[in-house]
């Protein structure tokens, strides 16, 4: 019998008025609750459990009573993953590399408009990506060496997660919607096992405003994510995270989808949520101890 797991990174002031509000309010909606402690291991994580299977109801409880938070709900005992496959702009990097690229251009605020826009799922992404790209057209090459060493930084905890699992054995891939000119020093910086992602074409050292190959959609980044599971053998527990609409078929193909400071409607898709931590909250709602974190 399935039993439902839920884990949030929780304040200690007014936690047990908190936790009694959980109770009633789960209690009123006919969710019993099984028990609540925190994980000796892991301080500030809290752990409630339940013998009813209502993942709707304990996340919407969870955001009533303790929103913003750091969470991950799950149907059954909380295992490790042995695969990891994450989004890279706004995830495992603090910027959208083609908006720091198109200021370049002196095109920023226009392109930006239509990441957002993207990104909150108002927009086709493959078309959208095109035309930010046809923006870019006779950008020297170059641009992007200067942008990656002067605007793009890695998201508070992305090395210190990435490290660990890797450590714990499990297989980190990188798949992004932006560009293997970004993707392949931040995955080899970060210590990514592979990167999927999409490449730009030059001609004579200058940006021709167009790309070479297939586009990475949210049906390739779900694909990647299966396509690697399975090589991995059945049954294998797997986690991804991403923060935009392009994003959300893979957070709900992996057994633990996390969104990442996300958009609405990637964050309605997630049974994993970091509202307000940065990237180390995940292994904290993972079940491992900080001595345990490598980086």
């Amino acid at each position: 019998m399935s039993v439902l797991i839920a884990r949030l990174i929780a304040d200690a002031e007014g936690l047990s008025a908190r936790i009694d509000a959980v109770r009633a309010d789960l209690e009123a909606r006919g969710v019993r609750t099984a028990g609540v402690s925190m994980l000796d291991h892991c301080g500030e994580t809290l752990e409630i459990t339940s013998p009813d299977d209502d993942l709707a109801a304990m996340q919407d409880v969870l955001d009533t009573h303790f929103s913003p938070s750091d969470t991950l709900v799950a149907r059954d005992v909380i295992q490790f993953p042995r695969l990891f496959v994450s989004d890279m702009d706004s995830t495992m990097i603090g910027q959208e590399c083609i908006d720091e690229l198109a200021d370049f251009a002196g095109l920023k605020e226009q392109v930006a408009g239509i990441t957002e826009r993207a990104m909150q799922g108002e927009l086709d992404f493959e078309s959208a990506l095109r035309e930010r790209v046809r923006l870019l057209t006779d950008l020297p090459e170059s641009a992007i060496g200067e942008c990656l060493s002067s605007r793009i930084v890695p998201m508070a905890g992305a090395a210190t997660l990435v490290a660990t699992l890797r450590t714990r054995g499990c297989r980190t891939v990188l798949v992004t919607g932006g560009f293997h000119h970004f993707a392949d020093p931040i995955g080899e910086q970060l210590g990514f096992d592979h990167v999927v992602g999409n490449r730009l074409e030059v001609s004579a050292g200058k940006l021709s405003g167009g790309l070479v190959g297939g586009i990475v959609d949210s049906g390739v980044k779900q694909a990647t994510l299966l396509t690697e599971a399975e090589a991995l053998g059945e049954d294998v527990i797997t986690m991804a995270i991403g923060d935009g609409a392009n994003d959300i078929p893979m957070i709900e193909a992996a057994t633990y989808g996390f969104a990442y400071h996300a958009k609405p409607k990637a964050r309605a898709a997630a049974n994993g949520r970091i509202d307000r931590g940065d990237l180390t909250k995940v292994l904290k709602l993972l079940g491992v101890p900080m001595r345990d974190w490598v980086g």
